[in-house]
Parts: structure tokens; C-alpha cells; sequence
């Protein structure tokens, strides 16, 4: 881009100039009339979900580049339809802007939602623009999975394993390093930016999806409901486990010596601090899945290394986490530690 189109600003371009620059961005076939036209392949449901980030509450120019929030809100809602047992068909962007933003910064948001969309081949296919006093990143991701494969929260069954697919408090790590800055001199170079990344740039976990299936196909789960219950853990581990329990009517027990977390963290953190991150630091967009124990010891098997099986499902309502070395005390896990907007 050019230093005279670098300089310009939305209120300079107007909507119409504006949309004319993002239109770039998507599909010329689909795009262009009041609503977009999407055909899933037959016997398969369109599975839809939206993801709201706002300006200073889910990112800030302190930790995030205009690329990098483009990317996560992506990638936050693709997760979405990972943890549904979807595959994305495409996006919608609704887009809240004020005037004096710069079109170079709203180009590169765009540019860093495609690039994590293209990982996954998947496109926007349309959106709208509005005058807004604060920065609005509304996404729309449409879906199709077949119906006896959709994952749900209400599924979980006493003596299911609970499995998540890699590790937590990552992205936690990464934000602190951003804002705090003097932390990074206690790491190495490739640790610190590893974690960034993590935070920066999630990526959700669609890959785990055809091993999942050719597991429950093996078992002849094919053409039933799915036995598997599950979420994202976009909010923390803790909130995923203990929604899924009361979706489902049931009970967790957690093992901390198997939940998975990044080997930068020993040394580097306190048991306490690497509790809080793993449990409830969030936005590390893995799954966690409640299926039978022998499915879930083959799914484990086939993912990398970090994927583990971290509890079971059982009666009752409470969800506990467990330390069979005995390095800290038995805890009742609960929403109010974690994220909440209005908390």
C-alpha cells in the first residue's frame, strides 16, 4: 500500500469506498447481492455460530496487531464449529468502525481473517460495515456436519473420559509477556515467543476432527448419535468441564499431574500460578471431549504428545480436581475464577 492510501481513513473513503476495498477479501461468485448462498452437501445440517470482539476488551494495540485480531476472531469462531463436530463453509464479518479509523488498519484486520480462514478453505462471504463510537469485530461462521456426528455439551455419561487435545494456559502466558514485558528476560527467546503466539495466533482444532470420526466409525458408531460430548475451552479448562457436567446432569473428577501445559512454565512458574492458567487462563481454543474410555485412549494415541486424557465423568454434580501426588489439596472447580463479562 502506498504512504496516500496508507493515510486515508474510513471517514475519508465511506462506506461505500470502504466496502469496495473489502470486497477484495472474498469470493467474487458469492458475494455481491443482499445475502450469501451456501449449499451444504446433502444429509448434512448447517451448524451456525457468531463471536463478538470488542476494542480494549478482547484485544488492544498493547498485545494485538490489527493482523492478529483478524486472525482470532477467526479463529475463535472456527473453534466453535470444531467443538460442534462442524466443518466451516464460510464467514460473515459485521464490522463496527469509527470514522477516524485508519482503512490500512482495517485492510490488515481483513487480511490477517483471511489468512487464518485460508488455512482451513474457507472464505468471507459477506458482512456489513456500520458507524460505531468503539471498534466492533462481529463474526458469523456457517457449518455443515452430518447429524449423528454433532458434538453436544449434554452428552457426557458417568465413566466417560474426559480428553483434551493439547495444552493449557499458553495463550495466559503469551498475554502476560505482552503486557508485562520485563517477564520475558526470566525465558528463552524461542519460549517467550512460542507463548505469544499462542495468543496471538490460535489455531482451532478442525485438524482432530477426521481422527475422531475414524475411531467411532471403527467401533460402528457411523450411523448412531454420536458418543461423544464436548466444547471448546475458549473460556478456560475449568468452565468447558464443568458446562459439559451441567449440560449433561453429571459429575468430573480432573487429575492436575495429567492436564497439559507448556514446559516453559516449570521453573518459570508458581504451582499456583500454573493451576490458575491451565484452569481458567482460556482462550487456548483445544477441545474437550467426553467419550468411552477405550475411544478415547485410541483418539489420544493418534494425536501428537500433548493431547491427554485429564479426568472421568461422574455421578452427581460436583467437578473436583484431584492431585494424586499430593501437591495440592482437593478443590471443587466453579465458574466464578474464570472469565466473565459481567462478573
Amino acid at each position: 500500500m502506498n504512504s496516500e492510501l496508507s493515510s486515508l481513513r474510513v471517514q475519508d473513503v465511506g462506506e461505500q469506498g470502504l466496502l469496495k476495498i473489502l470486497h477484495d477479501y472474498c469470493p467474487p461468485e458469492i458475494i455481491g447481492d443482499d445475502a450469501a448462498v451456501i449449499s451444504p452437501q446433502p444429509g448434512q445440517s448447517l451448524v451456525v455460530t457468531t463471536d463478538v470482539l470488542i476494542d480494549n476488551v478482547h484485544f488492544s494495540e498493547i498485545t494485538t496487531s490489527a493482523e492478529d485480531a483478524g486472525w482470532r476472531a477467526a479463529a475463535a469462531n472456527l473453534s466453535d464449529l470444531a467443538a460442534m463436530g462442524a466443518s466451516p463453509l464460510g464467514i460473515t464479518v459485521g464490522l463496527g468502525l469509527p470514522g477516524s479509523v485508519c482503512v490500512s488498519w482495517v485492510e490488515r484486520l481483513y487480511r490477517g481473517i483471511t489468512d487464518c480462514l485460508q488455512q482451513y478453505n474457507t472464505s468471507i462471504v459477506g458482512g456489513d460495515v456500520v458507524r460505531s463510537p468503539v471498534i466492533t469485530v462481529a463474526i458469523t461462521a456457517i457449518g455443515q456436519a452430518y447429524p449423528h456426528r454433532i458434538i453436544r455439551r449434554n452428552q457426557a455419561k458417568v465413566g466417560d473420559a474426559i480428553v483434551v487435545t493439547g495444552v493449557h494456559g499458553a495463550s495466559r502466558a503469551g498475554l502476560e509477556l505482552l503486557v508485562h514485558p520485563e517477564l520475558q528476560t526470566s525465558l528463552s527467546e524461542e519460549d517467550t515467543k512460542a507463548l505469544i503466539r499462542a495468543h496471538q495466533r490460535p489455531r482451532p482444532r478442525l485438524d482432530v476432527l477426521p481422527i475422531l470420526w475414524q475411531i467411532l466409525e471403527s467401533h460402528a458408531f457411523s450411523t448412531k448419535l454420536s458418543p461423544v460430548a464436548g466444547m471448546d475451552s475458549s473460556d478456560g479448562l475449568a468452565d468447558a468441564v464443568i458446562q459439559i457436567c451441567r449440560a449433561s446432569g453429571v459429575g468430573a473428577v480432573i487429575e492436575y499431574t495429567q492436564i497439559p501445559f507448556p514446559k516453559a512454565f516449570q521453573g518459570w512458574l508458581t504451582n499456583e500460578q500454573i493451576l490458575e492458567y491451565t484452569l481458567y487462563g482460556g482462550e487456548d481454543f483445544e477441545l474437550v471431549l467426553c467419550l468411552p474410555k477405550q475411544l478415547a485412549e485410541q483418539f489420544v494415541q493418534q494425536l501428537d504428545k500433548n493431547a491427554r486424557i485429564v479426568g472421568r465423568i461422574t455421578e452427581g454434580s460436583t467437578v473436583l480436581l484431584h492431585d494424586e501426588s499430593k501437591k495440592i489439596l482437593d478443590k471443587v472447580l466453579s465458574l466464578n475464577r474464570g472469565f466473565q463479562h459481567f462478573g
